[in-house]
């Protein structure tokens, strides 16, 4: 078992401007089947539309925002949550002084960068 504080892991920059993760659960502490991920945008930042093979699962744990696939946007608040199937496009942006959310995504090679695993 580990147990930690968000705090104590680092914030890594993710080449958008404004926006920063922490890879809370990783292969990197010995999980096998799924990563998580907790992201910070700024007022204004944005995670521009993209789409990957795996799903995400979401929990929006401070501040406001919106969240489109490219068709529909639907603001989102402390306490919603999503789910975001394999391959559908997905963007995020901040409205309020931020938008904090944890992020759960399969431990898959394609998804989680080199130095998360062990």
């Amino acid at each position: 078992m580990f147990v930690g504080h968000y705090t104590e892991v680092p914030e890594k920059d993710t080449g958008f401007e404004g926006v920063t993760i922490r890879w809370l659960v990783s292969p990197k502490l010995g999980a096998k089947n799924y990563a998580m991920r907790y992201f910070v945008l700024r007022k204004g930042a944005e995670i521009p539309l993209h789409d990957h093979d795996w799903e995400h699962e979401i929990f929006i744990v401070r501040g406001e925002g919106i969240i489109t696939n490219g068709k529909e946007e639907f603001h989102v608040r402390e306490g919603d949550f999503l789910y975001v199937p394999p391959n559908e496009p997905h963007g995020y942006r901040a409205t309020g002084e931020t938008l904090e959310f944890l992020c759960i995504i399969p431990a898959k090679k394609e998804a989680i960068p080199e130095d998360e695993w062990a």
